[in-house]
C-alpha cells in the first residue's frame, strides 16, 4: 500500500514537472527594427537577461534567421528578392511561473515599449490552450490521487487492526494479571514502528526500482527528476509508514483494554 502512495505521489511531482516543461517551451521572440546594429542589440540582451522572469536568451541575427529559415523551408528562396527580409531577434525562453496571461502582459510591456524593439511576439493560442490543459489534468490527477490516497490510509489502517484483533485475548490476559496500559502497549507500539520503517524502506526500494526502469525504458524524463521532491516524498513515506502503524496500532491495543471480556468474544 505504501509504494502505490509512493507511486502517486511521483505521479503528482512528475505531472508537475511535465507541465512546466511545457511552459517552459514556450518562446517569446522580440524581434527588433531593422536599423538596430549587432552591438546595441546585444546591449539590449544583457539587459534583459538579468530580469527574473529569463531562463534562457539567445540573440539571432538576421544571418542566422535566414539559416534557420532555410532549415525548416528548404524549398524557399531568398536570392529571387535579393535580400534577406527575416528581422534579427532576440528569444527569450521564461521560468513556468511567468507563462501566465497576466505576467505575460506586463512582460510585453516591459519589453514592447524599447526604442529598439519592433514587436514582441508569442503563439498566444498555445499560451491558452497549455494552460487550460494544464489546469485540467492537474485538477483530474488531485482528485485521482486524493481518492487513492484515503483508500490506501484506509486499507493499512484496516489491516493493522485485523491483524490487532488475533492479539486480543493476549492483552486483555495481560491486564488481568495487572499489567499496566502502558506496560502493555509498549511492545506493540514498538514493533509497529519497527514494521512500519521496513515497510517504508521496501516501498522506497520498489520506487527506485520503478524509477530505475521507467528512466532506461524513457531516457528523456532524466531531465525531468526531481531529487529535493522525491526525496521529501521518501521521507514522508516513512513518516506515514511508522505514524499510521503507531496510530492504528495503539487504537487497537487500548480498544481491546476497555472491552469487558464478554466482549471479546
Amino acid at each position: 500500500m505504501l509504494l502505490l502512495l509512493g507511486v502517486l505521489g511521483l505521479f503528482m511531482i512528475n505531472a508537475k514537472k511535465l507541465s512546466d516543461y511545457y511552459k517552459e517551451s514556450i518562446e517569446l521572440q522580440v524581434i527588433l527594427r531593422d536599423n538596430v546594429k549587432e552591438q546595441q542589440a546585444l546591449l539590449l540582451k544583457d539587459s534583459l537577461a538579468v530580469m527574473p522572469f529569463v531562463r534562457k536568451i539567445q540573440y539571432v541575427s538576421k544571418d542566422m534567421a535566414a539559416e534557420r529559415f532555410k532549415k525548416e523551408n528548404p524549398e524557399e528562396n531568398f536570392a529571387v528578392l535579393g535580400f534577406n527580409p527575416l528581422y534579427a531577434s532576440i528569444d527569450i525562453s521564461l521560468y513556468a511561473r511567468y507563462v501566465h496571461p497576466d505576467s505575460l502582459k506586463a512582460i510585453e510591456q516591459n519589453i514592447a515599449g524599447r526604442s529598439t524593439v519592433r514587436e514582441l511576439y508569442y503563439q498566444r493560442t498555445l499560451v491558452s490552450e497549455v494552460l487550460d490543459k494544464a489546469k485540467q489534468i492537474g485538477m483530474v490527477i488531485l482528485v485521482i490521487s486524493a481518492i487513492m490516497a484515503i483508500v490506501v490510509l484506509f486499507l493499512i489502517d484496516n489491516t493493522i487492526r485485523l491483524a490487532m484483533f488475533s492479539n486480543r485475548f493476549l492483552i486483555k490476559t495481560m491486564q488481568m494479571v495487572g499489567a499496566t496500559r502502558g506496560f502493555i502497549a509498549k511492545p506493540f507500539d514498538v514493533r509497529s514502528i519497527i514494521n512500519g520503517g521496513i515497510s517504508a524502506l521496501l516501498a522506497i526500494a520498489g520506487l527506485i526500482v520503478l524509477i530505475y526502469f521507467a528512466e532506461s525504458a524513457m531516457p528523456e524524463i532524466k531531465s525531468m527528476r526531481d531529487y529535493v521532491m522525491t526525496g521529501l516524498l521518501f521521507l514522508g513515506l516513512i513518516v506515514i509508514g511508522i505514524g499510521i502503524s503507531l496510530v492504528s496500532t495503539h487504537r487497537s491495543v487500548m480498544k481491546y483494554l476497555k472491552l469487558k471480556l464478554d466482549d471479546l468474544y
